[in-house]
């Protein structure tokens, strides 16, 4: 990793097709110690309710919540994106949601997500981009790195839907490509080096 991370106060990570099971893979990992404030955006169907709380909270250390509007954000929470929604981090330490236009076809979308969240915590902020189908994402992820935060991208040729991981790789440089497990040992590192002092 090029970037210290032993700071980092958010992570942002984005996916859709293949997603719920490599979050399973990921959020899992993380401990209860885990430092940072967790925002996720997973393409879903639009006009139905989200089960990814119902499905995570049983599985995960960390409180999981749907994001509310005008919320404070908590250090060690994972908040999801609800269906049909952008969620957006502001600079007061809250979180918004809109219902603007789709992005990349999408709302909400992983880029929205990772543009208010570059501007936000800057160098602060680690971005993930896991499996999916379309482009989004990877504009958002370089949005990331000029604002001189780290990103990683899963190993397209492990993810479910190549195409996401393929076309952030494609569009500009990314601080490293790994596959799930590595990822998910990554950032449970991250939880231990904080309570280590690291």
């Amino acid at each position: 990793m090029s970037r210290p991370l032993q700071h980092v106060e958010a992570l942002v990570i984005g996916a859709s097709a293949g997603g719920v099971e490599a979050l399973l893979t990921l959020l899992p990992a993380l401990p209860a110690t885990f430092p940072a404030a967790v925002f996720v955006v997973l393409h879903l169907p639009r006009e139905r309710p989200s089960l990814l709380v119902d499905i995570f909270r049983p599985k995960c250390a960390l409180p999981v919540a749907e994001a509310q509007d005008k919320e404070p954000v908590r250090p060690g929470h994972i908040y999801f994106a609800p269906p049909d929604y952008h969620l957006l981090v502001e600079k007061g330490g809250e979180m918004s949601l809109s219902d603007d236009e789709l992005v990349n076809f999408s709302r909400p979308s992983i880029d929205v997500l990772f543009e208010s969240a570059a501007d936000c915590y800057r160098q602060r902020l680690l971005g993930v981009l896991l499996t999916g189908g379309n482009e989004d994402g990877a504009a958002g992820l370089q949005a990331i790195r000029r604002a001189g935060g780290a990103t990683l991208v899963q190993d397209p040729g492990e993810a479910q839907a190549a195409y996401m991981p393929e076309a952030a790789i494609k569009l500009g440089p990314v601080d490293q490509i790994l596959p799930l497990a590595q990822i998910a040992a990554l950032l449970r590192g991250l939880g231990a080096s904080r309570i280590s002092g690291g």
